[in-house]
């Protein structure tokens, strides 16, 4: 049986890096694994990075050209290619689908939106308050229609309600903060010591 390929989804944010500019994968490697914000939410083996390097080649994302290095192996310098760019962006400013991708996924869209701009930041927050809204309406009628029905499917659906409610509340802090941020450039998190 044929392997399935899986969506690219967090892998876009291997764009992010390389749209700052032309590297190879050892860098990428290196920049995540130093990132102490990014790092904190993502990490990535190497092996798996430079298989997720090729795939978003593959796709059209990256290309390559050989650079060489005087004695040892040619390097690989990847780029972002137009389609690249339009994918990365696409991506940075979408809300997750999801709960179980929130904790990393959002977090680094979160990361690289801000290095585009706080109000690419503050558009992303907005778009996911109203996209987790949506599905905490719509497990919220779930368990109406489950009332007095206190099933196994009934308390996984009141965590799941739970767990929304507790990100719309994240989210509200966030939005705060980026607003604060702009005020005051480097402002940490709300919740999480600097590393001073």
């Amino acid at each position: 049986m044929p392997m399935i390929k899986q969506p690219l989804t967090i892998e876009h944010a291997l764009l992010g890096f390389v749209r700052q500019e032309p590297m190879h994968g050892y860098q990428i490697h290196q920049r995540l694994q130093a990132s102490a914000a990014l790092g904190m939410v993502w990490s990535i083996k190497q092996g798996l990075l430079y298989a997720s390097l090729t795939r978003l080649e593959e796709e059209g994302l990256l290309a390559s050209q050989a650079t060489p290095q005087g004695v040892k192996a040619a390097r690989k310098m990847l780029q972002l290619t137009e389609a690249g760019e339009v994918a990365f962006l696409q991506w940075v400013r979408s809300p997750v689908g999801h709960g179980r991708d929130f904790r990393i996924e959002f977090l680094a869209k979160l990361y690289f939106s801000r290095q585009e701009s706080t109000s690419v930041a503050l558009e992303l927050v907005a778009r996911q308050r109203w996209a987790t809204r949506q599905r905490l309406a719509e497990l919220q009628q779930q368990a109406i229609g489950m009332a007095g029905n206190h099933s196994y499917e009934w308390l996984v659906v009141r965590y799941r309600i739970g767990q929304l409610e507790a990100t719309q509340h994240w989210l509200d802090v966030c939005s705060d903060w980026l607003m604060t941020v702009e005020q005051v450039p480097e402002a940490p998190l709300p919740g999480i010591a600097s590393d001073s």
